[in-house]
């Protein structure tokens, strides 16, 4: 297995009107691969944030290797 660091991002407008993007969270997760590291990391991310559904908080998912 291979660790990889997978980060939940958010646009939102900052103080001067400008977007900018957010790290919502990131969490490390062994996986077989990116793919599987992705889905161990919504689920635990919907877990400790207690949604449904991850992209209500966040608006994509980056994953790299650890």
């Amino acid at each position: 297995m291979s660790r990889y660091v997978v980060l939940f991002k958010k646009d939102v407008l900052g103080g001067n009107g400008r977007q900018i993007e957010i790290c919502q969270s990131s969490l490390e997760i062994d996986a077989l691969n990116e793919n599987q590291a992705t889905e161990l990391a919504k689920k635990k991310f919907c877990e400790s944030e207690r949604l449904c559904e991850w992209s209500l908080h966040a608006d994509r998912v980056e994953v790299r290797a650890a």
